[in-house]
């Protein structure tokens, strides 16, 4: 059977070959005694951000501190456009926009001003319903610190390269039947355990943010476990 197209937080479509970058070398170290996971989001989609925010909350409830990377649903789609359904196909076409100017700030002034662009976009684009165009990213930027100049990359292709190899890294993971975002944790034996999701509407907070992070590590730390999954029945709700 032929597979689906990836949309968001759906199937995807295998990933380049590009080499692992520069930066996902080099990506910021922990504290001493907290679990660094490796989170890869595309900012257009509405359940990773959810679970972004989800994960902000289990760093305040447990010793866990999220490194950020870029994960792309344009890149995930690029050679499926015919098979999407209307709605997304044109979404899909400006998706490359977003997360170029993510990998730009990224390649620009390090992996560690990711968290804070994402939530700076996350909120104009899911929370405000903004507009997901140059003007938005630019306040975003600005919003986050950062040089609003970095919005010229919207239309360039000066980091692809990266952006592949960033995406990759988190695909490799997890394999290639999975969407954003993308969760990775050390294992028992020191590699990294990489999962998809968990979606999840609302965020949790608190205790409860701590209950599905905890349950989450323990169905990803048992051998041979793939997937638990129910058919949506609600929208995001943001808050």
């Amino acid at each position: 059977m032929a597979r689906r197209p990836t949309v968001e937080g759906s199937t995807e479509q295998p990933s380049r070959g590009d080499p692992v970058s520069e930066t996902a070398k080099t990506r910021p170290v922990p504290p001493a005694g907290a679990t660094p996971a490796d989170f890869w989001f595309d900012p257009l989609c509405p359940w990773a951000w959810m679970t972004s925010r989800w994960m902000l909350e289990v760093e305040k409830v447990r010793p866990v501190t999220v490194r950020w990377h870029v994960m792309s649903l344009a890149v995930l789609n690029e050679n499926r456009l015919d098979e999407l359904p209307e709605r997304y196909r044109e979404r899909q076409r400006t998706a490359w926009g977003v997360v170029r100017v993510c990998i730009a700030a990224e390649q620009e002034h390090g992996s560690e001003v990711l968290g804070r662009l994402y939530t700076e976009l996350g909120t104009r684009f899911h929370n405000q319903g903004r507009d997901r165009d140059p003007a938005t990213v630019r306040d975003a930027l600005a919003a986050a610190g950062l040089p609003v100049a970095l919005a010229d990359a919207w239309d360039a292709d000066t980091y692809d390269t990266q952006l592949r190899a960033s995406h990759k890294e988190g695909i490799g993971l997890v394999g290639e039947e999975v969407g954003t975002p993308v969760i990775a944790v050390p294992g028992a034996d020191g590699e990294r355990i990489a999962f998809f999701g968990p979606v999840v509407t609302p965020a949790p907070k608190g205790e409860e943010a701590a209950k599905l992070w905890d349950g989450t590590l323990m169905v990803a730390s048992i051998p041979g476990f793939y997937e638990i999954k129910r058919t949506r029945t609600a929208e995001p709700v943001f808050d």
